[in-house]
């Protein structure tokens, strides 16, 4: 890992997540796969309601969908697991899959297991 100890050990006590977040946006060019990894999860484990992994998702997705899909889809995971009151799914589902998302839910819902679970939590009606 290329993140200081020092940082390590504030990042730990990261109360909501927004830290971790700030922490990936100020440092995305020096960022290596285990030091997202590991941010990833340290997001996931304090992020209590799930609005900084959200928020990551979508900065980490609009960046470079495809260099960081691994952590994106992790994030995303995580994301529906803690976002009980559905706050951020919405904006999950515009800034991952699109504003016209709707249109491909059949298509989208077959093939990524997240845009499933977001899309039956907040459409629990639809026959997808």
């Amino acid at each position: 890992m290329t993140i200081n100890e020092n940082d390590i050990q504030n990042l730990k006590h990261d109360p909501d997540g927004l830290l971790t977040y700030e922490y990936i946006a100020n440092h995305i060019d020096s960022i290596d796969k285990d030091d997202l990894s590991w941010l990833a999860d340290n997001m996931t484990t304090v992020d209590l309601s799930g609005q900084f992994l959200a928020s990551a998702a979508r900065y980490l997705h609009a960046i470079d969908p495809e260099q960081y899909a691994e952590t994106v889809n992790h994030l995303v995971s995580s994301t529906i697991d803690k976002d009980r009151e559905h706050r951020y799914l919405p904006d999950v589902l515009n800034g991952i899959y699109g504003p016209d998302y709707q249109l491909h839910a059949a298509e989208l819902s077959a093939s990524d297991n997240n845009f499933r679970r977001i899309y039956k939590r907040l459409y629990p009606n639809s026959v997808i």
